[in-house]
């Protein structure tokens, strides 16, 4: 449009809904030009797609690039992208959201918002491909291997040690659990006993339900608008392949620590040459080591040297690292043994099967923890590879054989016999 020429918006004849009408400059360049969305996927009835390779690209590509340009998912919402027409759909929350929706589903097909907003089916104006004659038909379907919903995760879950199934009943036991409707519960019990009946009854058992004779049907509620059921429903698959070792923490190498994130509990009056021993030892291996004290900033050790901490007891957590290590020091350890944050820790590496070494002269650190008292006394080769627990006196034969022990990640033996309340 020529800037120059602005045409009398009273000379403008009325357009009807659905063309734009180029009648004046904007009153914002910025919000009325650069926040200017388009997309040529956004298109009225009675227009189709052509099979171009670009074109189909851009389709894609349009709505990452206005995310990106636009700062958020719900560009579409600003009033110079707002469409004339109201529109719903499951599309939630996110930056600069305009619409306040109600309702307590955002997600479809779903039971408990009565399935709305539904998909418009042709009859009521929604979308359908032109059946413009190429090779074959061109259909928007899916080959009948999408209708497989449980193959890929029997695989999973049977190629599973029996520690990590353990793990996976507990996570479907806990997020289900939240879940107030009972029959959400109750349909997800029998959607579980189509990949495992072992795996459907233990959660059910939490859960306090049964494992239903037959899923509720249809199994697939994920129909698009004109589509026929029958042709969506779910069908049962068997693998060639019935576990695979690849797919479980407990099989996979075990023999090197890169990469894994050692904590090392300390405090002023830290044995220095133990704790840089080890800190040396994890770094040559390729692992990350961090000193975590009861305060940021500094620690003095017992030879009056300073040590930086990496991070106090109330900014680090256990979960984020893969093994921890208590070094020796009169005073270091006395102070340790009195920090409950420092004993939680411990209790919470213990309980999620992780390495854990000590100086000697630390036990007292972990004779304040509960799982302590319920290990072997004595403790040998055995039981590092065992129980994952290294105490020596002499630094360098601990620091060989802590290596080791992060080495092997996990020990999984500690999840039944031992339940540690941290």
């Amino acid at each position: 449009m020529d800037s120059t020429k602005i045409v009398p918006e009273e000379l403008v004849p009325v357009q009807p809904i659905g063309k734009m009408t180029l009648n004046r400059n904007p009153d914002n360049f910025f919000a009325e030009t650069e926040q200017v969305a388009f997309h040529i996927g956004n298109i009225v009835p009675g227009i189709d797609f052509t099979n171009d390779p670009l074109l189909q690209g851009r389709l894609f590509s349009y709505t990452d690039t206005q995310l990106i340009r636009l700062g958020g998912p719900n560009f579409h919402e600003i009033p110079i992208n707002r469409p004339i027409c109201p529109s719903h759909n499951n599309q939630r929350d996110g930056f600069m959201r305009q619409r306040i929706d109600k309702g307590r589903t955002s997600y479809g097909p779903n039971s408990l918002g009565n399935n709305d907003p539904i998909q418009v089916s042709e009859t009521d104006g929604g979308f359908k491909s032109y059946q413009e004659r190429i090779d074959a038909r061109k259909v928007r379907a899916r080959s009948e291997s999408f209708r497989d919903h449980f193959s890929q995760a029997r695989l999973f879950f049977h190629s599973q040690s029996e520690p990590e199934k353990n793990h996976i009943i507990d996570a479907f036991s806990f997020e289900l659990g939240k879940v107030k409707t009972v029959s959400v519960r109750q349909r997800m019990i029998g959607l579980l006993s189509l990949i495992d009946k072992g795996l459907a009854a233990e959660v059910a058992f939490a859960l306090g339900l049964q494992v239903p004779q037959e899923a509720e049907k249809p199994i697939n509620k994920s129909i698009p608008a004109d589509g026929d059921p029958s042709d969506y429903e779910s069908i049962q698959v068997e693998g060639k392949t019935k576990k695979s070792e690849a797919l479980s923490m407990k099989n996979t190498i075990k023999d090197t620590i890169k990469s894994r994130k050692v904590a090392i509990l300390a405090a002023d009056g830290v044995d220095a040459a133990s704790l840089k021993t080890i800190m040396e030892a994890v770094l040559v291996e390729g692992g990350i080591a961090h000193v975590i004290a009861p305060k940021l900033g500094q620690i003095k050790a017992s030879d009056k040297t300073n040590i930086s901490v990496e991070e106090s007891f109330l900014t680090a957590s256990s979960v984020l690292y893969d093994a921890v290590y208590v070094p020796g020091g009169k005073n270091s350890v006395a102070t340790l043994e009195a920090e409950a944050n420092a004993i939680h820790f411990l209790n919470e590496a213990f309980k999620h099967c992780k390495a854990i070494a000590a100086d000697l002269g630390a036990s007292q650190v972990l004779e304040a923890t509960y799982f302590f008292h319920k290990l072997p006394q004595e403790f040998s080769e055995k039981t590092v590879l065992e129980e994952g627990l290294v105490i020596e006196k002499d630094i360098k034969a601990l620091s060989k054989k802590f290596i080791k022990a992060i080495a092997q990640h996990r020990f999984w033996e500690r999840e039944k016999p031992r339940q540690v309340p941290a």
